[in-house]
């Protein structure tokens, strides 16, 4: 995405504040999302640009506990960093883990994204990918991954099968692990190399908690963005029940999608919250394994001194996304 590539391109840094480090995590509050559905929700929060809001702070007004933290990628090497840069542990991303647990809530970390180096391309081997996943999993004991393979990784049949393998090793060697694998698609569902990664998934036997798209940057100029994200869903549903031999039910249920609040990358291309609350309802109606959206960051309308990657672009309350969001349990 256009969006992730200026992330990259700035090395804008705006870090957010949070409560003080810790490890503890609270007793879930009364509106805490089920701990079995860890991964189903929570928006993509990135901390290295667009002016992050505290992630607590928004727990708070919004009722949500679950946040998908953005982007864990390669240093150059198979040794994940956040954003390639940023240690793993002992930093901000941390600090704000800490804090979104401490408060009752959990993250998904997210792998991946359209810029920067991919550890499904640096990582030489399966397994070296896998023992770089484990890592991470490790530090910060999660119950729930998101691969979001874009760009070159995605486009690479032999990383496309590193990939699959290595997420086949983590499910074996993490036990209630939830795998998610997020990627690009057209407006009727996954394009050839969506196809070709969900058909070597089920070759593998690979139990991919959720395969989910990401309904947006079409190119195809005006486009209704709520029929576009079912027919695409659609569409996904079909492939993964066809790779899978799953009935239509069980293959919604392994399925779902990543959406993007306000105006895409792409001139045309509107997601208004009138959508996105149609987007959910669809979901409900099938009971979707994960919905999501990019990102929190641009969650509030535009305003003096803010630019596309802070704000969505369109007249909206602050975090109405996320308040939308935030009662999906699947």
């Amino acid at each position: 995405m256009q969006r992730r590539i200026l992330a990259a391109a700035t090395g804008l840094v705006a870090l957010l504040t949070t409560g003080a480090a810790t490890t503890a995590q609270a007793t879930p509050s009364p509106h805490a999302t089920a701990a079995a559905a860890i991964g189903q929700t929570g928006p993509y929060l990135y901390l290295g640009w667009g002016s992050p809001p505290k992630a607590t702070d928004v727990m708070s007004a919004t009722g949500t506990r679950q946040f998908t933290m953005a982007f864990m990628l390669s240093d150059g090497g198979c040794t994940p960093k956040w954003d390639g840069s940023r240690a793993l542990t002992g930093g901000t991303d941390q600090s704000t883990i800490n804090a979104i647990r401490a408060a009752g809530g959990d993250v998904t970390v997210s792998f991946g994204g359209w810029s920067g180096n991919k550890l499904g391309e640096k990582c030489s081997s399966a397994s070296a990918l896998a023992a770089a996943y484990q890592k991470v999993i490790d530090a910060y004991r999660l119950k729930a991954i998101d691969i979001d393979i874009e760009a070159s990784e995605f486009e690479n049949a032999t990383v496309r099968q590193r990939v699959i393998d290595a997420l086949k090793t983590v499910k074996q060697k993490n036990s209630g692990i939830k795998v998610y694998v997020t990627f690009g698609t057209t407006t009727t569902g996954p394009d050839a190399n969506g196809t070709d990664l969900v058909k070597r998934g089920a070759r593998a036997g690979l139990d991919v908690d959720g395969w989910a798209v990401m309904p947006f940057d079409f190119g195809q100029g005006s486009v209704d963005m709520a029929a576009a994200t079912k027919s695409a869903v659609d569409g996904l549903k079909n492939t993964v029940a066809s790779a899978y031999g799953l009935s239509s039910d069980a293959a919604y249920r392994k399925v779902g999608f990543s959406s993007m609040n306000g105006k895409t990358d792409v001139a045309g291309e509107t997601v208004t919250l009138a959508n996105f609350n149609s987007m959910i309802s669809y979901a409900k109606s099938h009971h979707l394994a994960r919905v999501s959206f990019w990102s929190l960051n641009r969650d509030r309308k535009c305003g003096s001194g803010t630019d596309a990657d802070a704000c969505s672009g369109i007249n909206q309350g602050t975090y109405d996304f996320t308040k939308a969001l935030a009662g999906y349990t699947g």
